[in-house]
């Protein structure tokens, strides 16, 4: 299996603040789930016999998670009940201004509960603070779109 990227804070708070593409925001996701990237094709991930069942069966190559609403909701759906409110409770993040609620937003949110939620139900740690970064892009001007090479919201 492929390296997993680390969780930290900071991963997570860059996240929510848009500044980390959304097509790498799902790939946390994937590869914590057991998608690997495809031999054929890099932007193609694949499920595998440890990509739990939920997932395969709904989505055999990896779904785009902030773009794509229905795996939006099933990431949501995917959150154990004890974990729902681990943004507040971990980021002490409040949620967006009135203003600021976009689906990509929203979604984006929803992703960092979930590797919060991930995290913290099979590390057994602390959330560090700091850890590697990719490369941060400023916040898209239009939230509406995203970053260059996302997918369009549905």
């Amino acid at each position: 299996m492929n390296t997993i990227w680390p969780i930290s804070r900071i991963l997570l708070m860059e996240i929510l603040a848009d500044r980390i593409s959304d097509q790498f925001a799902s790939q946390l996701v994937w590869e914590r789930i057991g998608y690997i990237k495809s031999s054929n094709d890099n932007e193609v991930w694949l499920a595998t016999n440890m990509t739990p069942s939920y997932w395969s069966s709904a989505f055999p190559e990896s779904p785009q998670i902030i773009a794509n609403r229905s795996a939006s909701v099933h990431l949501t759906r995917s959150i154990p009940k004890e974990y729902k409110q681990s943004l507040k409770k971990y980021l002490n993040f409040d949620g967006y201004k009135i203003n600021e609620l976009f689906p990509r937003r929203t979604r984006r949110a929803t992703v960092v509960n979930w590797l919060l939620a991930f995290f913290i139900a099979n590390s057994g740690e602390k959330l560090p603070e700091c850890g590697p970064i990719p490369e941060l892009l400023a916040p898209p001007k239009n939230p509406l779109q995203g970053h260059p090479g996302d997918k369009p919201v549905e």
